[in-house]
């Protein structure tokens, strides 16, 4: 596809066109090919990324540091001490000096605003690792894995069961865009932000993708994919006690996989509260492809870099 990139910022899901997405998904390809047989794919040989952290990673980190090195460039980390984005210093000042040391930022922040105001003055591609209101890295590399799996998109079943949280959010954008169906499973009073859903029916309204918001945990049936996350996120820590309880009920097992009839492959981004929003037995069993999308993060998160820096 010949679809250029250069320059530009992922903040949300809603930046990118389907075309774009599928541009992502094409290089991820290629160059989860290349690191698999050793063959070099230094396209970014001298670009500098600054990572900036306010909240703890594992995956993000790792993989932003590590597609760096592999694609021929480096990766300063910016942790929760370092900067103290918006208190030591305001966000756009940071941008501003960022954007005249380094050729990209990744920001893993709160506050989405954060990143958007990053994306605004800093002058150089800012990638939104994670904010409270979305996750578009980790929608990227998941709806990637499904396709590895499936080689399709178009009219797979996708059930994300649990908080309608910065996951969901992405997820519902991203599979809206290209043709997948999409349901949401949550308790009431945990749905997914409204903006999000007047967006992806825009979206769907284009690609054919079908959009089902449900309450009921059972309601699985012939879902291609079940998708869950932990029940309370990162800054939620005071409600973990109230929402175990309230969520208890839509917690992945081997029962409700069952109820969705065929053998539907099974979905975490990570990290993982066993025996809460999901069991051992699940997540360790044949179903599973927790680990592929993990791995899958470095390479849709390399293709990400690559074409936008």
């Amino acid at each position: 596809m010949a679809v250029s990139m250069k320059g530009r910022s992922l903040v949300s899901m809603a930046d990118f066109s389907a075309e774009e997405i599928w541009r992502v998904w094409e290089l991820a390809t290629e160059l989860k090919r290349k690191q698999k047989t050793g063959e070099p794919h230094r396209i970014l040989e001298g670009k500098q990324l600054a990572m900036i952290f306010q909240k703890p990673s594992l995956r993000t980190q790792v993989s932003f540091e590590t597609g760096m090195a592999q694609l021929g460039g480096h990766a300063v980390f910016l942790g929760p001490d370092h900067i103290q984005l918006g208190k030591r210093e305001s966000v756009p000042d940071v941008a501003r000096v960022l954007g005249r040391m380094v050729d990209g930022i990744m920001a893993r922040v709160f506050g989405h605003a954060d990143v958007e105001t990053l994306a605004e003055y800093a002058g150089v591609p800012v990638i939104n690792g994670l904010s409270d209101s979305e996750h578009p890295c980790q929608a990227l590399a998941d709806l990637f894995t499904i396709y590895e799996k499936m080689r399709r998109l178009e009219g797979v079943n996708l059930t994300y069961i649990g908080d309608g949280n910065n996951v969901a959010a992405s997820l519902l954008l991203t599979g809206a865009k290209v043709g997948m169906n999409v349901t949401l499973i949550s308790p009431d009073g945990y749905e997914i932000d409204s903006r999000y859903v007047q967006i992806a029916r825009s979206d769907a309204a284009r690609s054919g993708s079908r959009l089902r918001f449900s309450s009921d945990p059972d309601d699985v049936a012939g879902s291609h994919v079940i998708y869950t996350d932990t029940w309370a996120s990162m800054g939620q820590e005071a409600e973990a006690e109230e929402r175990a309880r309230i969520f208890k009920p839509f917690q992945v097992n081997n029962e409700l996989v069952a109820q969705a009839g065929g053998a539907p492959i099974v979905m975490h981004c990570l990290p993982a509260h066993r025996g809460q929003e999901i069991t051992d037995e699940v997540m360790d069993g044949p179903n599973s492809v927790v680990f592929d999308e993990a791995e899958n993060r470095l390479h849709v998160q390399k293709a990400l870099m690559a074409l936008l820096m």
